[in-house]
């Protein structure tokens, strides 16, 4: 006998149902997901999903009682301050005398 997975709610959503459970658009989420701010999501084959705990949990990190309570605040879908990355050199050259052609 077959086992009825109809019966079963849905455990991932794809993206534009995801966007719609937060109440965000669904390019909002993909901008999250590009920028590391969103929630967390698993790539199946080609296909983005996101678990429903982890849509819930993500949310829920937002969560607050009063205006001045900072602990609640989510991060906007922008990038992150690239103070973070390690800082790449590039070669100089060095300074050419006066007078004289460069090699």
């Amino acid at each position: 006998m077959k086992p009825d997975f109809a019966s079963l709610p849905p455990r991932f959503l794809r993206t534009p149902e995801a966007a719609q459970f937060l109440g965000l658009s669904g390019r909002t989420l993909e901008k999250h997901r590009t920028y590391g701010t969103g929630p967390a999501y698993r790539k199946l084959g080609g296909r983005v999903v996101y678990a429903l705990e982890d849509l819930q949990s993500w949310a829920s990190r937002g969560a607050v009682t009063s205006t001045s309570d900072p602990n609640g605040a989510l991060s906007a879908a922008k990038p992150r301050p690239a103070t973070s990355l390690p800082a790449i050199g590039l070669p100089t050259r060095p300074p050419v005398a006066t007078g004289q052609r460069p090699r």
